[in-house]
């Protein structure tokens, strides 16, 4: 088994064991059928970095619950979500029930979409797939297959230099534990059985791959920290948010 088969096999058990704790922990930030880019809090609301989606088919990849493609659906596009963890879908399928919006969720590897070639106008993700792949690349390319000439590739992911610092929210902890160029994930494991990855990714991987896929970069954000906002995620917080950036986002076009 390659580590992306691997990765994908982890991460639909460990996302379905965990939906429910997930949904309970961060539901309320995410909101039901809202697009959140990141846990510096930006919305696709205020930052309109998809673009039009009226009468527009969208695909979300790693939709997880499938909030985001609910957005699309309320803004009147025809939205689809796909992620590999069953039990994310499952509380999706919940949340399309009670807020009236029944968006199509689907399980699915973003590294192999089951949608005919040149399917959307819109493809996108926020946080979702990227980072838990060994080679985003092969989700570029598969993005690149289902877009139609002109469609638009929006996602936001782990900022490179998120990984180079301690695991740790506290600004006291702002100290380098390992190489930007360490390709290494960081793992857990059940005894030898991997259990959960994230996957560091340099920028020039990130940006590289995107245009190797054959996209026009249009543009690349490293949000800040939406004042107001005290969630706390992993090793984002308003402390830390001044110091170093958690998250990156690429707007690409395919021509």
């Amino acid at each position: 088994m390659d580590r992306g088969d691997e990765a994908a096999q982890a991460h639909g058990r460990w996302w379905t064991e965990n939906a429910l704790d997930y949904h309970a922990e961060h539901g309320a930030f995410l909101g039901d059928a809202d697009l959140r880019w990141c846990p510096e809090g930006v919305t696709e609301d205020t930052a309109g970095w998809l673009g039009p989606v009226r009468g527009a088919r969208v695909l979300e990849v790693g939709c997880g619950a499938g909030q985001g493609s609910r957005w699309v659906a309320r803004h009147g596009g025809h939205a689809v979500g796909c992620d590999v963890a069953e039990g994310m879908l499952a509380v999706g399928r919940r949340l399309n029930a009670a807020t009236g919006l029944d968006v199509p969720l689907v399980a699915a590897d973003a590294r192999h979409l089951p949608f005919v070639d040149r399917s959307f106008d819109v493809v996108f993700t926020a946080f979702g797939a990227i980072p838990f792949v060994p080679d985003p690349g092969t989700i570029h390319r598969e993005v690149a297959r289902v877009l139609r000439p002109g469609g638009r590739w929006v996602f936001s992911t782990t900022h490179p230099m998120r990984w180079v610092f301690a695991d740790d929210p506290s600004a006291d902890h702002l100290r380098v534990v390992r190489p930007y160029f360490d390709a290494d994930p960081y793992a857990e494991y059940q005894g030898a059985e991997l259990e959960y990855a994230e996957y560091q990714h340099t920028m020039a991987e990130l940006v590289g791959g995107v245009l190797r896929a054959g996209f026009v970069l249009e543009d690349l954000v490293e949000p800040r920290w939406v004042e107001g906002n005290t969630e706390v995620w992993g090793a984002w917080s308003a402390e830390r948010a001044p110091w170093v950036p958690g998250t990156v986002v690429l707007r690409a076009r395919l021509p």
